[in-house]
């Protein structure tokens, strides 16, 4: 028997899944760690929690799964993208690493669109503007802020890239990670040297840079007996957790769209062609599949909104749910389902950690619009289900005009457990919308990346098609589109209406705030 490991360095949590190379998913442990915020907007992680995720969670899953060391033949690795490790001559690492939702650096965004000769120049040598989630402006910050630390610095990696170093003492990474970055030549799949030599960075801070599906290293000796493991199992290049997610959903083909609403929401849509948004509203990056690439819009608070109101105002749903043995969401999303498609005029912006997709604005907030004496529990809950799922369209429509074809979209995430909210996304989307088998997210895609990349199929698309299949469909309701077609048109002309108070919202905190 062949099993995979497929291990995804996530925020909250590493989560390490092993997998038959027929597909069927063995044993998954989960362990997890603390996130620092040292200030408001800082966002930090120790790596070496990771590493120890990392241990404890493989060792789980093969006792779990009844795994023998010789059975695994690959492992993959995925994980939060944009994050920094910065690490000194000797290997150590020097400070806590920088996440993918630190805020800190706004002036060091202006810095490199200022180096790069602009923003359309930017999005020329590497596809993408200048966001604060981003390594490169993590990096100057370093430089600027903490210069006796960048001078300590020989090499930055990205999170599962750090993993991947304790692994097998490689530093390498793979191009859709890499793409995170801001300093990728994503149309070249290589290190931007023009870029690096305007923001004057030495590129061998940076590492080596793989296919997704190539072996990088293998398991030391010393890691293998720290995780039970034999020594000299290759690790696959694997994905950031976007592109790794995408794979274990699918999405290796032209035409099939992710629609993940997670905490954040993410339309994914694979591309045979470099195809860039001129006004860099979407992301272009490397896909996991080799030699394509991949659009992508991203909403920072899509199921996190729902997740805000669950936490802030549904505690009544909270105290009824759990006498029942029921989720709170189920709750929830019953109450939604009392009030009308478009909750009879109420809107709700979901930009509670400002927006990425496609207004790329920090300083965006939340806000319900249109409430009234009208308006009770159900309205609101449903609400906010619609304008997430509206933010989610946003990022859809951006895709469709870069005429990417949009032949099927594939729902994942929690907004695909619930089949209130499938139904909602197929109305707001104006299409049916599809389920998969499959639900293990970027585990699950980096173990196939390793079943590809060690021979077990000749490459990842035959490895898809192996092992997913779609097992619901839902069709979008006729009067409901209609509905929706109307208050999305409504829902975005608010943005552009409050674009201004925001940002005086924002100097008054800056200002007044605690």
């Amino acid at each position: 028997m062949s099993v995979y490991l497929g291990i995804d360095v996530g925020t909250s949590g590493t989560k390490t899944l092993a997998v038959h190379e027929d597909g069927r998913v063995l044993a998954s442990a989960t362990e997890e760690y603390p996130l620092y915020s040292p200030r408001p907007g800082w966002s930090e992680q120790n790596p070496e929690d990771w590493w120890q995720a990392t241990i404890r969670s493989v060792r789980r899953v093969l006792k779990d799964g009844r795994i023998k060391a010789g059975e695994v033949s690959g492992i993959g690795l995925s994980g939060q993208m944009h994050g920094s490790v910065f690490l000194d001559k000797n290997d150590d690492v020097i400070r806590p690493a920088l996440l993918w939702n630190d805020q800190r650096t706004a002036a060091e965004c202006a810095e490199i669109e200022e180096r790069a000769g602009g923003r359309k120049a930017l999005i020329g040598m590497v596809a993408n503007p200048a966001l604060t989630g981003f390594t490169a402006p993590k990096i100057l910050w370093l430089r600027n802020h903490e210069p006796r630390n960048f001078e300590k610095t020989v090499q930055v990696l990205l999170p599962k890239d750090y993993i991947r170093f304790r692994l097998t003492g490689e530093f390498a990474t793979e191009v859709s990670d890499a793409s995170g970055t801001l300093l990728l030549d994503v149309a070249k799949r290589r290190w931007s040297k023009k870029l690096l030599g305007k923001l004057d960075l030495d590129a061998g801070l940076l590492p080596e840079v793989y296919e997704s599906e190539e072996v990088s290293g293998r398991l030391t000796e010393s890691s293998a007996e720290l995780l039970g493991l034999a020594t000299g199992v290759p690790v696959v290049g694997g994905g950031g957790d976007q592109a790794a997610g995408a794979v274990g959903n699918g999405i290796v083909r032209r035409g099939i769209i992710s629609a993940t609403m997670g905490t954040s929401g993410v339309v994914f849509a694979h591309s045979n062609d470099v195809q860039i948004d001129p006004e860099g509203r979407v992301h272009t990056f490397c896909h996991a599949v080799r030699g394509k690439w991949h659009v992508m819009g991203v909403v920072l608070s899509a199921g996190g909104s729902l997740q805000w109101y669950r936490n802030q105002l549904g505690q009544m749903e909270v105290a009824a749910a759990d006498p029942m043995g029921v989720d709170p969401y189920t709750l929830l999303t019953a109450q939604a389902a009392e009030a009308p498609a478009g909750s009879e005029g109420l809107f709700f912006l979901p930009y509670l950690t400002g927006e990425r997709t496609p207004h790329a604005d920090p300083d965006a907030r939340g806000a319900w619009v249109g409430l009234s004496l009208r308006h009770g529990r159900p309205h609101m809950v449903r609400s906010v289900m619609e304008g997430a799922t509206f933010a989610m369209r946003d990022c859809l429509e951006i895709i469709k005009g870069m005429n990417i074809p949009v032949r099927e979209i594939r729902l994942s995430g929690g907004g695909a457990r619930s089949e209130f909210w499938r139904q909602m996304q197929a109305d707001i989307y104006g299409q049916k919308v599809v389920t998969i088998n499959a639900s293990e997210g970027p585990a699950y895609g980096v173990a196939l990346l390793a079943a590809a990349g060690t021979g077990a199929y000749k490459d990842v698309v035959e490895a898809c098609s192996a092992t997913i299949s779609v097992v619901t469909t839902t069709k979008a309701d006729a009067k409901a589109k209609k509905t929706y077609n109307a208050a999305h048109a409504i829902y975005q002309q608010l943005y552009g209406s409050l674009k201004g108070n925001f940002g005086t919202i924002a100097e008054f905190v800056r200002k007044h705030g605690s």
